[in-house]
């Protein structure tokens, strides 16, 4: 079995769990104007977990923090001094802007120069400040697939590339093969999956990703539970069996974590749980 690399868990779990109140528009990126050591504390409490890769708070945070982001993650896997730790800069997509939920849906109906122009200079900002890789994450729709791939290409960085999928489709409805496959033959892409998505969509996501792509696979699901952007809130019950992410490692999958509500100890679970099985 090839060697399975770590990621975090939830940024935003770990910092309520801390205490801190993400009802603003502004959702983590605010604790990175208040109190950037809460966010500092949360890389590394996923460090002390088993991750190998720290994610940067820069999914919803405004344009002129997205280097800050990137510059808190590197110091804190700096003062490490371990081999292998990285940093992953947090890509999201146009509809996180909007702090609506329009990310678990996709279709914005914005012209295509308006996402074009959104993820040039966010993309532009992230990688002059050095993270090693950049993390493109729950993007619901390939037509903005279509729009960030010329640009991830033109950065030159590495790069993850995950949708959020709603069972055999993309949050957006187009079949999986077909998102997929606008990542396909790709010069910067290290793998291509799936992100904040129940735990029992990802294998068939995973399986599709490898087909399309010939890519190493990513896979970091939520807990299963849904959001309600009215609310603001997580419902229902879930986790991220160990079983499931031993079968998304032998379908492909050579990076595997957590998104929204998977924390320090279920990250520790998953590498401990991995590595045993390796």
């Amino acid at each position: 079995m090839s060697t399975t690399t770590i990621l975090d868990g939830g940024l935003s779990n770990a910092l309520e769990d801390r205490g801190h109140d993400l009802s603003s528009d502004l959702w983590t990126a605010r604790v990175l104007v208040d109190a950037p050591g809460e966010i500092a504390a949360v890389h590394r409490a996923y460090y002390d977990a088993g991750a190998t890769v720290a994610t940067t708070a820069s999914y919803q945070a405004p344009d002129d923090l997205l280097g800050r982001s990137v510059r808190l993650a590197r110091a804190v896997r700096d003062e490490r001094d371990e081999e292998g730790l990285l940093v992953a800069a947090s890509v999201g997509p146009y509809g996180a802007s909007l702090a609506d939920g329009s990310e678990y849906r996709g279709r914005y109906g914005v012209p295509t120069a308006t996402l074009r122009d959104f993820h040039a200079r966010r993309v532009a900002a992230l990688v002059e400040a050095e993270p090693d890789l950049l993390a493109v994450e729950t993007v619901p729709d390939a037509e903005e697939a279509e729009v960030l791939m010329p640009l991830l290409e033109d950065a030159g960085l590495p790069a993850w590339f995950s949708y959020s999928v709603d069972g055999d489709r993309t949050r957006a409805g187009q079949p999986l093969a077909e998102a997929y496959g606008v990542l396909a033959g790709s010069r910067v892409l290290v793998a291509a999956g799936v992100n904040c998505a129940r735990p029992a969509d990802v294998l068939g996501a995973v399986e599709a990703a490898v087909a399309a792509t010939g890519l190493p696979a990513v896979a970091y699901p939520n807990r299963g539970e849904d959001w309600d952007p009215v609310a603001r809130a997580w419902v229902g019950a879930g986790g991220v069996p160990l079983e499931l992410a031993r079968a998304w490692v032998a379908a492909g999958a050579s990076y595997v974590g957590g998104c929204c509500r998977v924390g320090p100890a279920d990250i520790r679970a998953l590498a401990d749980g991995l590595a045993a099985g390796a």
